[in-house]
């Protein structure tokens, strides 16, 4: 058996594949620690889970769109976060000196760590924005390298080591699917499609409220971006709320961000997401990799309005493979709102397409197939250097 250190970025949509993944190692045997802050990731995990604290630095809600919110992120996010954890992240992996380090695409101090002590190491990609950058800024990924090397060389890493922290050159374990994304990947990469587990500590939900005899449809903006969908919300519930009798929506917002719902309508900060998917007829969501890929999963069709960061390249996907209609954030009109959920529920074809990716994801393997692919590289012999670099 292996001994395997996962370093998370405390994002709840990263860090949710990274905890399913971790807790599938556990069980296939294997010994799983933790770098990152206690008191996001105490939460989740198993009680008797080794944690090397990180303390925490928060992401600070932005209001930038399009390429400007990837510069943002990196500038105000990645980079200040990588800086934080660096020394911790140095310590706790000389400390426990796993046998692999599963890493964050954006814990850039976790690869860089394993790197320096010559430990294999392998690339959580929890979203698509690296995957397949966005084509309409071709100098982003070179702004993006900028950065990295900015980190990289903070790290004390020699030049010539020709290392990209943020694909591993060993294994870089993907949350989507192949038929998604659509394009031709490494060998030593794995679409892994959803990376599903326990969620503990999730909120019990109004089951009493809940009519059987009516179609279900949830409504979220994940956590990132609430702060920047109160019009489009408003527009939301204009459209939904004369379904009433036939359609109920949850909206996975701040009560305050809702005031006075529709009868329909129930209002929840928190949720029981994976025990409410498979329940749903429809979602409607900004096109999150994670909401996304639970609602795929479950083969709920989706009417997704894209903000920002890879949310473009999403819902792209998503309206490609036919499981999905796309509507704009902004200047979507009640009635177009209205027309695309009355679509996703009542044509058939939406439907049937994410029933068509639920079984690509349920193929792709999931946990499984990540807990497999990471202990197989714990058991390689040592061997020459394979490439390096993403697609």
């Amino acid at each position: 058996m292996a001994r395997f250190l996962v370093v998370v970025v405390p994002l709840v949509a990263r860090v949710w594949p990274a905890v399913a993944i971790g807790e599938a190692l556990a069980e296939a045997g294997h010994e799983v620690a933790w770098c990152g802050p206690e008191s996001a990731l105490r939460p989740l995990l198993h009680p008797d889970a080794t944690i090397f604290p990180t303390g925490k630095r928060s992401y600070r809600q932005t209001a930038q769109m399009g390429s400007a919110a990837v510069r943002e992120l990196w500038d105000e996010y990645v980079l200040p976060l990588n800086r934080f954890i660096a020394r911790t992240v140095d310590q706790a992996m000389a400390r426990y000196r796993p046998d692999v380090v599963l890493a964050d695409q954006y814990a850039l101090a976790g690869a860089l760590a394993a790197e320096k002590l010559d430990i294999r190491w392998a690339t959580l990609a929890a979203g698509v924005l690296e995957l397949t950058p966005p084509i309409e800024d071709p100098g982003l990924q070179d702004w993006v390298r900028s950065k990295v090397r900015q980190v990289m060389t903070a790290s004390g890493l020699p030049d010539d080591k020709g290392v990209d922290p943020l694909f591993s050159p060993h294994l870089v374990i993907a949350t989507t699917a192949q038929a998604l994304i659509g394009a031709t990947v490494p060998a030593h990469w794995a679409l892994i499609g959803a990376a599903l587990g326990t969620r503990r500590g999730d909120p019990d939900f109004r089951w009493d409220w809940w009519d059987s005899d009516q179609r279900h449809v949830l409504v979220t903006a994940g956590t990132l971006s609430a702060h920047l969908v109160e019009g489009f919300l408003a527009r939301v519930l204009a459209a939904l709320g004369p379904m009433a009798g036939r359609v109920q929506v949850v909206v996975n917002a701040a009560p305050e961000a809702v005031p006075g719902p529709p009868a329909n309508v129930l209002v929840a900060a928190r949720i029981p997401m994976l025990k409410l998917m498979p329940r749903l007829d429809a979602v409607i969501c900004q096109a999150g990799q994670s909401t996304v890929n639970e609602a795929l999963i479950h083969g709920v069709p989706l009417v997704v309005a894209p903000i920002r960061l890879g949310e473009l390249a999403t819902a792209g996907q998503v309206t490609r493979t036919g499981a999905g209609i796309a509507v704009s954030m902004a200047n979507s009109t009640v009635t177009e709102i209205a027309a695309a959920v009355t679509a996703v529920l009542d044509e058939p074809g939406y439907r049937a397409q994410a029933r068509r990716m639920a079984q690509e994801f349920a193929s792709a393997g999931g946990t499984k197939v990540a807990a497999e692919r990471l202990a197989a590289l714990a058991a390689r012999p040592a061997a020459p250097e394979p490439p390096r670099g993403g697609i």
